[in-house]
């Protein structure tokens, strides 16, 4: 063969060729677009999780949850700058939430090594604002609260 003869034109070939690329390259920014979407996913269900202990009035449960330690009460002297009697005055049915009754999640941003998390408790016009580390899966307070949304009217602009 030759440089001048070149092979035949084989168009139910090109045209496969041609849907192969188109579906590689959809299927790259389907994968694209679902990793960015869920990139919080495991953070965002621990926080379920915890809530819903928390919902259910089960506060041991939910204080191992927060700690990401089910078998806290056998050394309760690790959680001491945070402790339990803490912990149930902050998420107890005392607190300034009173007894939760209904939480949405209504954001969630990658923060540093973890996620932070707005969350709307009893339908209050403040989210709290919950930070989730990565790697330990424990919760605590966020040191950082973000600015509502122009569009989003819900959140009361006063502090």
């Amino acid at each position: 063969m030759t440089l001048l003869d070149a092979p035949k034109y084989d168009a139910v070939r090109e045209r496969r060729h041609k849907y192969i690329v188109i579906a590689v390259f959809v299927l790259t920014v389907l994968t694209a677009l679902g990793t960015w979407w869920f990139w919080n996913w495991p953070e965002e269900h621990h926080v379920d999780s915890f809530l819903e202990a928390v919902e259910s009035g089960d506060l041991t449960k939910a204080y191992g949850l927060w700690n990401e330690d089910p078998a806290w009460q056998q050394h309760p002297e690790r959680y001491k700058a945070y402790g339990f009697d803490r912990f149930q005055q902050d998420w107890g049915t005392g607190s300034r939430y009173g007894q939760i009754h209904s939480y949405k999640t209504v954001l969630s941003r990658t923060w540093g090594n973890g996620a932070l998390m707005g969350v709307d408790i009893n339908g209050g016009k403040r989210p709290i604002f919950l930070w989730v580390d990565r790697k330990t899966k424990q919760i605590s307070f966020s040191p950082v609260e973000l600015y509502r949304p122009i569009w989003d009217t819900r959140w009361d602009s006063t502090p």
